[in-house]
C-alpha cells in the first residue's frame, strides 16, 4: 500500500509503512485539514525519534504537549490532541499488545468487528471509525467481509467523500468539493 494523503514524501511514506502511525493521523484529522492531520504523525517521529505506541504512551504528557507546540504545529489544539494521541498509544499497548493492525488482523475479524474496535479507540467516534474503516478497505488490503457494509457511505465505490478516496490530487480536490457541497447544504438546512 502506498498512501498519497499529506502531498509530503516522508509522511506519506510513514503512513503507508506503520499502522499507529495511519491510526493516528486519522485521529488527529479534525479542525484541521486532511493533509495537516495526516502529516502529524511524521512531525512527532521526527522530534521524538519514535512513532511506536509504547513510547509515545510512556512519553512525558508535559514534554509530548510541547512536542505539539513546536513550530510547525502538529495540531492547531496541541495540548488537547496530545492528550488523545497519547491516549490512543495507550490503549493499544493495553488493548492490542501495541500492535495497531491487530485491530483489524487479529481473529480475522468481520467488517462489523473491526468497526466496533475502532469505535472502541480513545478519540473514535462512529464516524471516524467508518470513515477509518473505509480507508483501510479501499487503500490498505482490508477484506474482512462486510466492511464496505460497516463502513456505510464511507465505503461506497467513488463516494469521494473522505480521506479514504484519496489517492492523487485530482481525487483530493473531489473530496474537498464534495465536503464543500455537504458543509453548503447543512447550512441552508439550518437557515431554512
Amino acid at each position: 500500500m502506498a498512501l498519497h494523503i499529506t502531498g509530503e514524501q516522508a509522511a506519506d511514506a510513514l503512513l503507508s509503512d506503520d499502522a499507529f502511525a495511519l491510526l493516528t493521523g486519522m485521529l488527529l484529522d479534525q479542525q484541521v485539514t486532511m493533509e495537516s492531520a495526516f502529516a502529524g504523525p511524521e512531525k512527532v517521529r521526527t522530534r521524538i525519534g519514535s512513532i511506536d505506541p509504547e513510547t509515545i504512551a510512556g512519553y512525558d504528557p508535559e514534554a509530548f504537549v510541547e512536542v505539539f507546540k513546536q513550530t510547525p504545529a502538529v495540531h492547531r489544539f496541541p495540548g488537547s490532541m496530545a492528550g488523545r494521541v497519547q491516549a490512543l498509544a495507550s490503549a493499544i499497548v493495553d488493548d492490542w499488545g501495541g500492535e495497531a493492525s491487530a485491530l483489524w488482523t487479529q481473529g480475522e475479524p468481520s467488517g462489523a468487528e473491526v468497526l466496533a474496535r475502532l469505535k472502541a479507540l480513545p478519540g473514535f467516534g462512529d464516524q471516524k471509525a467508518k470513515i477509518f474503516l473505509a480507508l483501510l478497505g479501499k487503500q490498505c488490503g482490508l477484506t474482512a467481509p462486510g466492511w464496505r457494509e460497516a463502513a456505510g457511505s464511507y465505503g461506497d465505490e467513488g463516494a469521494f467523500r473522505s480521506v479514504a478516496d484519496i489517492v492523487d490530487p485530482e481525487s483530493l480536490a473531489k473530496v474537498r468539493a464534495t465536503k464543500q457541497a455537504a458543509k453548503a447544504a447543512a447550512k441552508a438546512a439550518k437557515t431554512s
